[in-house]
């Protein structure tokens, strides 16, 4: 199966999977699929579809959200970050914060958050990394010269203006079983950052193709998205801005030629001196030398993305970041066609295999069919060879980050309102087109329209044949 079919094939995967499903139990996959119109038929035994149940979340005493004695120390949740390895669990649990009424959430090594807009999923990001660096974004906090004393003034510097009132005496929010409280934050971590966040606005971050620096970010900005504009600024001011892509041993040359075949065809991004003179955020093709704002959408969202990334792909043999082992990726998705799309999440496997854990937010199907075929060919014992087919890789020089992602544990998490306007979560990592449960056969709802559309085809279709 390539997955650059996977927008217009989804609903037609699901489709024949349904039409197909065996009498027998739900709970087992058809030994054969086979899927029309150039997908790959994969044949098999047949294998027990992987079932994931809510991890059970740890609890500790009630404790009042005003007392910082009752909840734990600095160096109690510094270590409980620490301890876990990357395939290990870890559970994150918000309750009645702003509209969030009941969130639970379970990481893998890789893990996805779908929901409509508005559902909240940034806002569950966001507590992810304070549950890994609450002390790092209170000093940076605290060095701009903000007041972090005072709940609420904190919580509206942290997550924007506006969000002042959406902590209060009925929240609580647990980072694997330990309370956090405003108060507590700043005992969270040593300061070093664990998790890197790259936040889904980035390209107004870069408007006039410079970054600012976090003090210049306005204040009505989340703190992450702050913190990411400083990370680019920083590298916009380094003596090597220069060439910014392509450059050698950044990326693995197949992950760097598919992204400059999808997104730059060619052209050369970097840092030059512009015509008023000032240094700028380039795209170069020729002798056309492109200012930011002229470039097309998914070139400005993927650009901070691939540069933010940088810190974490180091040039030398060393796989990874020394300190960070977690990276946020806040719709990768945004304005990129899915063979561009497909190019971004070849490079999240390859941050698999450096041995991040990451976590995405998404709206689009395709990174969740990437997700549901990483699980079945899993399941299958399947040949490594199959993942670089689907991705169009040569098997040879992909082949360890290929082998990795079929040892890696994949998590997909829904957050959706009820009718009350309240948010919740839901655990729909079967990703299992035979559930019961909509919400799971549906994928959260990125298949439900397509489906729809379908139906409405097949309806007509039926009707001329009558």
């Amino acid at each position: 199966m390539r997955i650059t079919t996977a927008l217009a094939g989804a609903s037609i995967i699901l489709r024949v999977l349904k039409t197909t499903r065996s009498a027998s139990s739900a709970n087992t996959a058809p030994s054969t699929w086979c899927w029309r119109r150039g997908i790959d038929c994969l044949r098999g035994g047949e294998k027990p579809v992987a079932t994931y149940a809510e991890a059970d979340m740890k609890t500790t005493a009630p404790s009042s959200s005003n007392s910082v004695a009752s909840e734990a120390g600095p160096q109690a949740i510094d270590q409980a970050a620490d301890e876990h390895a990357p395939s290990s669990l870890l559970s994150l649990s918000i309750k009645n914060f702003a509209h969030l009424q009941s969130v639970n959430l379970d990481f893998g090594d890789l893990t996805i958050l779908v929901g409509p807009q508005g559902a909240g999923k940034s806002l569950a990001l966001q507590w992810l990394k304070l549950g890994l660096d609450g002390r790092q974004i209170v000093e940076v906090l605290k060095q701009s010269g903000y007041t972090t004393d005072k709940p609420d003034v904190l919580i509206e510097h942290i997550f924007g203006e506006g969000m002042a009132t959406a902590w209060h005496s009925g929240t609580k929010v647990q980072f694997d079983g330990i309370n956090i409280t405003p108060k507590s934050l700043e005992g969270v971590g040593n300061g070093i950052e664990k998790l890197f966040f790259i936040p889904a606005h980035r390209a107004l971050l870069i408007s006039d193709g410079w970054a600012l620096p976090f003090q210049k970010v306005p204040r009505t900005t989340p703190a992450v998205a702050r913190l990411f504009s400083q990370n680019l600024y920083d590298r916009f001011s380094s003596k090597d801005a220069g060439v910014l892509f392509p450059v050698e041993k950044r990326l693995k040359r197949e992950i760097r030629d598919q992204i400059d075949a999808a997104v730059f065809h060619g052209g050369t991004v970097g840092i030059q001196e512009d015509a008023q003179h000032a240094k700028r955020l380039q795209l170069v093709h020729g002798a056309m030398h492109l200012p930011f704002m002229t470039w097309t959408s998914g070139q400005r969202e993927f650009t901070p993305l691939l540069l933010g990334l940088y810190d974490l792909l180091p040039r030398t043999k060393q796989r990874k970041h020394k300190t960070t082992n977690w990276i946020v990726i806040e719709e990768p998705e945004m304005g990129l066609h899915p063979k561009a799309i497909t190019a971004v999440l070849l490079l999240v496997l390859d941050l698999l295999w450096r041995g991040y854990r990451v976590v995405l937010s998404t709206h689009s199907p395709h990174v969740l069919t990437m997700v549901w075929m990483m699980q079945r060919l899993k399941e299958s014992q399947a040949d490594y060879r199959l993942v670089c087919k689907a991705f169009g890789t040569d098997p040879g020089p992909m082949m360890e980050v290929a082998k990795a992602a079929l040892t890696k544990t994949y998590k997909v998490h829904l957050l959706a309102f009820d009718q009350s306007g309240k948010v919740s979560s839901t655990n729909i990592s079967s990703l299992d087109p035979f559930d019961d449960d909509e919400r799971v056969a549906e994928w959260g709802g990125l298949t439900q329209y397509s489906s729809a559309f379908a139906d409405a085809v097949s309806s007509a279709v039926n009707a001329a044949d009558s």
